[in-house]
């Protein structure tokens, strides 16, 4: 029997882009792209209904249509690998922020491609059956940049605990203490004791200061640009 192939999910809003993946990818025939989405809560169906190997994930994403803030990819990515043991993550965006790279990696994701890095996507089939088989993969430029983080007072400036809450207060600015405890399924004490303690190092007083200040310092995902209508 032939080899069953690496099925792949795309999250990303731009077609352009996505066309360019799955073109990319349909030159490797082990290599399957199962599904695509466009915003961030479409992505948990999609992969209930498209059991999926490798997911392409852009960090720029918009929550929801009506949510125009970036999904909180720092909550999603540990949620994803505990609900489907067998998915692996290669984030490909144009952020290059050495603390958010970080932050995402640790969150669990198995690679890191700059959107600008050509030669990666050249080779992005052969990219994407590696991290299906356990490999990690960095593009060149992100790889100069993670090696530098470990430098970078920002690096380790949140803890990953502290930088999931900042990503969700980024995602849902409206949402309270009490909803922000339940989408991390920890007390409404904790999640206080969290920010609290972001704001300590920080330098801030408010959530939306620290929201501000998170993405000042590439901690998370800048805000997505206005187009006009």
């Amino acid at each position: 029997m032939p080899a069953a192939k690496v099925r792949v999910a795309i999250l990303d809003d731009h077609p352009s882009i996505v066309d360019g993946f799955i073109y990319r990818l349909s030159g490797t025939p082990e290599v399957e792209v199962v599904g695509t989405a466009n915003y961030g809560d479409e992505l948990e169906p999609l992969l209930g209904n498209h059991p999926t190997d490798v997911l392409l994930l852009d960090l720029s994403v918009r929550t929801s249509a009506d949510n125009p803030n970036p999904f909180p990819v720092l909550h999603i990515i540990p949620k994803l690998l505990q609900k489907h043991p067998s998915l692996n993550v290669l984030v490909i965006t144009m952020f290059a922020e050495p603390g958010l790279m970080r932050s995402i990696i640790e969150a669990g994701a198995s690679g890191y491609i700059l959107k600008d890095d050509q030669a990666a996507f050249r080779e992005l089939g052969s990219v994407v059956l590696s991290i299906a088989h356990g490999g990690i993969y960095f593009s060149k430029k992100a790889h100069t940049l993670y090696l530098k983080s470990e430098k970078l007072e920002n690096g380790h400036l949140l803890t990953p605990r502290q930088m999931e809450v900042i990503s969700l207060c980024a995602a849902y600015p409206d949402a309270s203490t009490a909803d922000l405890a339940q989408m991390m399924t920890v007390s409404n004490s904790t999640v206080r004791n969290l920010l609290s303690s972001l704001y300590l190092r920080l330098g801030v007083h408010s959530r939306t200061a620290a929201v501000e200040k998170a993405r000042e310092l590439g901690l998370v995902t800048p805000r997505p640009p206005t187009f006009a209508p």
